[in-house]
């Protein structure tokens, strides 16, 4: 039975392409035009058929970890590229997209995200050790879209570029007093503050990047300037001349969204400007990966631009500006992994070869994402009033003064 239905959801599939098949029982079977790229996979349970029928989007990450899911002389960014893009040309079968619009219509439930789930969510992910993050991140473990001015550019170099880019568009003035909502281990506000002589709050609900973020600014000298809490976002009580948030709008969700965005605006003084920095889909709304969901980010989700327009109109803020980075994410990921992959043996020593696997395939999943669908990253700038900023672009790309 499932090895029908297997054959049947990869038949409707794979149009451009081929896909060889091992199946568990010693047989082999190939699906798609031979003119095409080939890829090949082994699979080694029949639980694993079974569930490749049912989800396959999360049995094959939980079949490659577990070993019962094997590449054959494919490349995992090869096998990734060549099923994307079929399953964007081909079919799927009835149940596959029932399945996928069930998930759909019960993202307002998944991602409820009240405060206290919220944290549980934050602490599966960025509460493991830091010495983990220190090992594939750039110096100031900044761990989102970096801005690659030159595809060239270094990790360090284009990390810097966009905390330069979010700066020049927030328009600060010494003495400001910014908001940072979800501030990670602290790189954005303590940059804001040794740089642009503002005053930074920055929240997180993470306690391990609460305690390095803290220890950071003690030992730049900047807890004057710097003050970092735990603390979610809907309890913040004070008024901001600007606020920054960069790469926690994805753990939002979607039921949340008009209160993150009411909140932004009651939180934002008259003349004041946000920056709110996320992942986005440039195409209409569809479910998240429910493999990232369980083992990555659980309550995660990337919004379409459409899902975020509703909330945005309601909250009366002006969008006076919004950019779209197409491929950044991706050559960051590639940076990312590179890097992980040179300190293999420190981290085979933290952790096991299943955790690894586990790893390999967030960052191959997310540069695929990047590279082969309509994802990307927003950057959405607001304000009160539409005369806040500039009213054209050209501040932001005006050569810095001489010295």
């Amino acid at each position: 039975m499932w090895k029908s239905l297997y054959e049947k959801m990869i038949s409707t599939m794979m149009v451009q392409d081929q896909l060889k098949t091992e199946f568990p029982d010693g047989t082999t079977a190939s699906y798609g035009p031979a003119q095409g790229d080939v890829a090949q996979v082994a699979i080694r349970d029949p639980r694993a058929l079974r569930q490749l029928c049912l989800n396959p989007d999360l049995a094959l990450g939980e079949g490659l970890m577990n070993g019962t899911i094997a590449l054959i002389d494919t490349t995992l960014d090869d096998f990734l590229r060549i099923i994307l893009q079929n399953r964007a040309a081909g079919d799927q079968p009835g149940w596959i997209k029932t399945a996928n619009n069930a998930r759909f219509h019960t993202r307002r439930f998944i991602q409820r995200n009240t405060p206290e789930r919220a944290r549980a969510n934050v602490a599966h992910h960025y509460d493991m050790s830091d010495d983990l993050y220190r090992l594939f991140l750039d110096e100031d473990m900044q761990y989102s879209c970096a801005y690659f001015t030159d595809p060239e550019m270094s990790l360090e170099d284009a990390q810097a570029a966009k905390k330069a880019h979010i700066a020049a568009k927030l328009c600060l003035s010494p003495g400001q007093h910014v908001l940072d909502i979800g501030c990670g281990w602290g790189g954005m506000a303590l940059t804001l503050a040794r740089d642009f002589d503002v005053h930074v709050t920055g929240i997180t609900l993470s306690e391990n990047q609460l305690g390095t973020a803290q220890a950071r600014a003690r030992a730049e000298g900047l807890q004057d300037r710097v003050t970092f809490r735990l603390q979610d976002y809907r309890n913040v009580t004070e008024t901001f001349d600007r606020i920054v948030s960069v790469g926690m709008l994805e753990h939002v969700g979607v039921p949340n969204y008009d209160t993150y965005f009411a909140k932004v605006a009651d939180l934002l003084k008259p003349d004041g400007v946000a920056l709110i920095h996320t992942i986005g889909r440039s195409a209409p709304p569809m479910p998240h990966s429910s493999w990232l969901n369980k083992y990555i980010f659980p309550g995660g989700y990337v919004p379409s631009l459409s899902e975020l327009a509703g909330p945005m109109e309601r909250s009366g803020l002006w969008q006076t500006d919004i950019e779209v980075w197409r491929l950044h994410y991706a050559y960051t990921l590639r940076h990312w992994r590179k890097r992980f992959e040179a300190n293999i043996d420190t981290i085979r020593d933290m952790y096991d070869d299943r955790f690894i696997t586990m790893f390999r395939y967030y960052f191959a999943i997310c540069i695929a994402a990047f590279e082969q669908q309509m994802q990307g990253v927003y950057q959405i700038q607001l304000a009160h009033r539409r005369d806040a900023v500039p009213l054209t672009r050209d501040y932001l790309y005006r050569p810095a003064p001489a010295t």
